[in-house]
């Protein structure tokens, strides 16, 4: 039997563990889900995120190795490695290990409930098939009540910063940013189109530079309202 003084410290069972390992093990363990379009912020301790870019980069030197990359040689992708594991963890992919931005919501006191368009905000995310970019345009619509909570112009743009910045199928982005709104601010209705383009289309494939998706969103009244959908897409600068 084991004395407690023969008991190894907790920090030191797991020493050797990689720090992915340790984030999926708490996923699985409150059964979330991390698919590549899912925030994992709260799985992620203090400190943890500086090591996960450790571990990123010391696969991504594998994969250059693998691809018979003179990396050592080569003064150009000497510190490659760190750049990609920075960019992934601390840009392009930040929107799925950081908590939502701070929004400070307002009361409506004016009791507004006109049509309110924000737009154009430029987005960037990646497609979850290969990585590649997709930069686009998002436009949105709201229509406030009494009860809806004000948020500033920014904001909006921050939150869709946040959805976009992780590796994103279009169709599904759009449907994320338009929950965490609708969560937001609780108005009568929403309405969200997003036109971009796709570098996986672009840069390899059918290498198409002019094809653009383009798709929208529409929840409350938007849906029910024929007139104030033609209204808000009336509304749209031209697009392209």
């Amino acid at each position: 039997m084991l004395m407690k003084s023969d008991t190894p410290p907790q920090d030191a069972t797991d020493e050797g563990t990689p720090v992915s390992v340790k984030i999926r093990e708490r996923l699985a363990l409150a059964r979330k889900r991390f698919h590549a379009n899912d925030n994992i912020a709260q799985f992620i301790q203090p400190g943890e995120l500086e090591k996960l870019l450790d571990e990123v980069e010391i696969k991504m030197q594998g994969v250059l190795d693998s691809l018979v990359i003179d990396t050592a040689g080569d003064h150009n992708t000497h510190n490659t490695a760190r750049r990609v594991a920075k960019m992934y963890l601390n840009e392009v992919f930040k929107g799925r290990y950081v908590a939502p931005p701070t929004i400070t919501e307002f009361p409506n006191a004016e009791h507004l409930n006109e049509l309110m368009i924000v737009g154009p905000i430029t987005v960037r995310s990646a497609c979850s098939h290969h990585f590649c970019p997709v930069i686009g345009r998002i436009w949105i619509g709201v229509l406030p009540n009494e009860h809806t909570n004000v948020i500033g112009l920014s904001k909006y743009a921050r939150l869709a910063e946040w959805v976009m910045g992780r590796p994103q199928i279009q169709e599904e982005a759009v449907v994320q940013l338009a929950d965490l709104i609708m969560e937001k601010t609780q108005p009568d209705g929403l309405a969200i189109v997003m036109e971009a383009s796709h570098y996986c289309m672009a840069w390899r494939g059918v290498k198409d530079m002019d094809s653009k998706m383009i798709n929208s969103v529409m929840r409350g009244v938007f849906l029910k309202d024929s007139t104030l959908r033609r209204e808000f897409l009336a509304l749209i600068p031209q697009k392209g």
